[in-house]
């Protein structure tokens, strides 16, 4: 495990079908840029393709110091944090994030429309299924004692994720368990203070 540093660059990883216009990457965005000005901030749009979203976000932070970097995920970008965590060892902070996405986005293949923008769509490839298998057997092999510094919002009221499910495979992290909210984390101004204190931004 790295070293306990001031985190000087953010990644926010988007959920499937979302982008950087969710209402939790605005929200931080805002955090960040109002109240840790000197934080390098990126929030890409990921490619559909779950291999294309990891080469993407690893070789464009591949630059960063990795003991002053944080990553964010939300849902499917949930698992790809915990993915870019596992190969650069910076700390994670999960949002109600997918921990079986080739099986719960397999009834998922074809012509998908985009949350924040209905004239934009994308067709989610049967080949995408097999890359993310293939990102959790990966993810499975190197996620390792000592694991990444992690830290998991899990909210029971998830209409889209199983709370239990998400507990169970993340052993490694600090849990924040919510009674209610939903997948959304619509109450997520609410918890600020704790996801500030834990990404300890410069």
């Amino acid at each position: 495990m790295l070293p306990i540093l001031p985190t000087t660059h953010v990644l926010y990883l988007h959920g499937f079908r979302s982008s950087p216009m969710s209402m939790k990457a605005q929200k931080m965005a805002q955090w960040v840029s109002q109240e840790h000005p000197k934080v390098h901030w990126w929030c890409p749009q990921l490619p559909p393709s779950p291999q294309a979203a990891m080469d993407l976000v690893l070789q464009g932070a591949a630059h960063w110091p990795w003991a002053q970097t944080a990553v964010v995920g939300s849902s499917l970008g949930g698992f790809y944090a915990q993915c870019f965590a596992a190969a650069t060892g910076c700390r994670a902070l999960l949002l109600n994030p997918a921990v079986e996405p080739a099986r719960d986005l397999a009834q998922h293949v074809g012509l998908q429309e985009a949350w924040h923008d209905a004239n934009q769509s994308f067709y989610f490839q049967p080949e995408y299924v097999e890359q993310l298998a293939s990102l959790q057997a990966k993810l499975q092999t190197t996620l390792q004692p000592p694991a990444p510094e992690t830290f998991a919002i899990v909210a029971k009221g998830d209409e889209v994720l199983r709370w239990e499910e998400m507990v169970s495979h993340l052993p490694h992290a600090r849990i924040k368990l919510l009674p209610g909210s939903d997948h959304a984390l619509s109450d997520f101004d609410a918890h600020r203070t704790d996801i500030l204190d834990f990404l300890k931004l410069a």
